[in-house]
């Protein structure tokens, strides 16, 4: 165990991130430090605001510490979550915070900071070696795998260690290997912010020279944010004016989607508090046959409201993971939208998106050469896990003695800093 290299696991996430070191065999989480933080789960998340103290006078905050400064004065800062989900998108050149315009390495690097920072001095000393998950298929349309690479790379650039990248269920699946006393063909399923992934892997029992070996993995661009979206879609966009129509030369024409489609990705919502785009939608209340839906959304935009709208979101989705009937509750910038949602409903909402799913674990079994029978175990991790159509899809195929949970959240991260202490790490690497 003396000569294997500290090593960082890194599980930079759509909607949360979390890292781990294993030094000497063991993997310990990070904990995050001070009034605002956690545990060991770090939110995704950036917010900016002014301040002529700060070099560039530009001041930012990540994490939690993002989130407090947001709620603290919502109107004079701008919050973005969920930019990983850029990461593989050519479209993607830079977001416009205030006057100043950042490419995704530069956020990343801004993010990285600030974790570090915020970590007690545990991310102080540069490990040998930093492990960062990544997902096996990209979120977005068209994604480019070589662009998120380089734009990935830029973002550790300086860090001085050797960088690895990992599918994301590959973590996982080592993380639960360490579980086992037995030999044993496993299915992972990581059901994150983004992305669905699976990976397949033979355990060998204890005391193995190579304890794991990966056999095939399979991904697919849509989770959890997808699955927000169809709530929104149904419950939110609505009284804000989709399906409306305006008038344009004596036309009457359909609202444009494209401001819908802005509400599905965090990297444009947050970013439609500009002049360009609310000059449009003022020109755009004028001509509307429903002009309050399109103030309605003006008002969520300006008072910047896209935070708690998703909250309100995400609130009602793991409400509905439990209890088979919950309430939608969203009060701000005087709207209110408040009414009862059966978990039925929201399964029909995301019965497209879930067959697709399945349909990519089909596709992970195919790529292993494995059949379902063959699977001993079947690791479900992400948060998205925990949605009960989610895992029906697993107990219908393995049945429920062989389905295994547990650290939804950190599993990732731990089993990607012992992978960074493997000697054949590049046969992991991604």
């Amino acid at each position: 165990m003396q000569d294997q290299p500290r090593a960082l696991g890194l599980d930079f996430g759509t909607t949360n991130s979390v890292a781990a070191i294993a030094d000497a065999g063991q993997s310990e989480l990070v904990e995050f430090a001070g009034a605002q933080a956690s545990g060991a789960v770090f939110r995704s998340a950036l917010c900016f605001w002014h301040d002529s103290h700060v070099k560039g006078g530009m001041a930012h905050e990540a994490g939690p510490w993002a989130i407090g400064e947001y709620l603290e004065f919502p109107e004079d800062s701008r919050f973005l979550q969920s930019f990983k989900s850029v990461a593989a998108s050519p479209i993607f050149e830079s977001a416009s915070i205030f006057e100043k315009r950042y490419r995704f390495e530069e956020l990343g690097q801004m993010f990285l900071g600030r974790m570090i920072g915020h970590a007690g001095g545990t991310l102080d000393k540069r490990p040998e070696r930093i492990v960062v998950g990544r997902p096996v298929e990209y979120a977005g349309a068209r994604p480019d795998e070589a662009l998120a690479r380089q734009r990935y790379d830029a973002m550790f650039a300086g860090f001085g260690s050797e960088i690895h990248y990992v599918y994301e269920p590959l973590g996982a699946a080592f993380s639960y290997a360490s579980r086992l006393d037995s030999a044993a063909t496993i299915l992972v399923a990581d059901f994150g912010g983004g992305t669905s992934d699976f990976s397949l892997v033979r355990v060998e029992a204890p005391g193995a020279a190579r304890r794991c070996v990966p056999l095939g993995s399979a991904g697919i661009g849509l989770a959890g944010d997808r699955f927000d979206y169809r709530i929104m879609d149904q419950l939110v966009l609505p009284i804000l004016g989709k399906g409306g129509a305006y008038t344009s030369f004596g036309k009457e024409l359909e609202i444009p989607r494209s401001y819908f489609a802005d509400f599905a990705d965090w990297s444009r919502l947050a970013l439609m508090r500009n002049r360009r785009t609310m000059d449009e939608l003022a020109k755009l209340q004028k001509a509307a046959r429903d002009p309050a839906a399109i103030g309605r959304m003006i008002i969520v935009i300006e008072k910047e409201l896209g935070y708690p709208l998703y909250d309100a979101v995400g609130a009602l989705k793991r409400a509905l993971s439990d209890a088979d009937n919950a309430t939608f509750r969203f009060e701000g910038g005087g709207i209110r939208i408040e009414t009862e949602v059966a978990r039925g409903d929201f399964e029909r909402w995301i019965a497209a998106d879930i067959a697709a799913i399945e349909t990519t674990v089909d596709k992970a079994l195919a790529k292993a050469n494995v059949a379902p029978e063959s699977i001993d175990r079947v690791f479900l991790t992400g948060g998205s896990s925990l949605i009960p159509a989610i895992r029906d899809i697993f107990f219908r195929r393995f049945g429920h003695d062989r389905i295994a949970t547990g650290g939804e959240l950190t599993s990732i991260a731990h089993g990607l800093a012992l992978v960074g202490q493997e000697a054949n790490l590049t046969e992991w690497a991604a």
